[in-house]
């Protein structure tokens, strides 16, 4: 036992088992999954209250939408900067789906 714990207590620490919340199935399930901005591949934080994700639905030869889409996500600074066009243009220029979609 470490000196956190007495002989009736077990801690995480004392019993060295891995953090992570797992559902019923084993499967690994967060409350909080940080997003990263597309255009500069920093983590948006919690506080990164200008940030900005815009789903892009994808459509058939028709014009319907298939229920599809690809997600971008843009921090508060590159929106502040004025450059969120720019990289959105880039960034869907450069994407599986635009490709798909010509």
């Amino acid at each position: 036992l470490l000196p956190c714990c007495s002989a009736l207590h077990d801690c995480i620490r004392c019993t060295k088992l891995p953090i992570s919340m797992q559902n019923n199935k084993g499967e690994v399930v967060d409350l909080y999954v940080p997003r990263k901005c597309s255009a500069t591949n920093n983590l948006i934080t919690a506080k990164d209250h200008g940030s900005v994700q815009v789903n892009v639905g994808h459509v058939n030869e028709d014009g319907v939408y298939t229920g599809q889409f690809t997600p971008f996500a843009f921090c508060g600074y590159i929106r502040q900067e004025g450059q969120v066009d720019s990289h959105f243009t880039r960034l869907w220029n450069e994407s599986e789906a635009a490709r798909n979609f010509q």
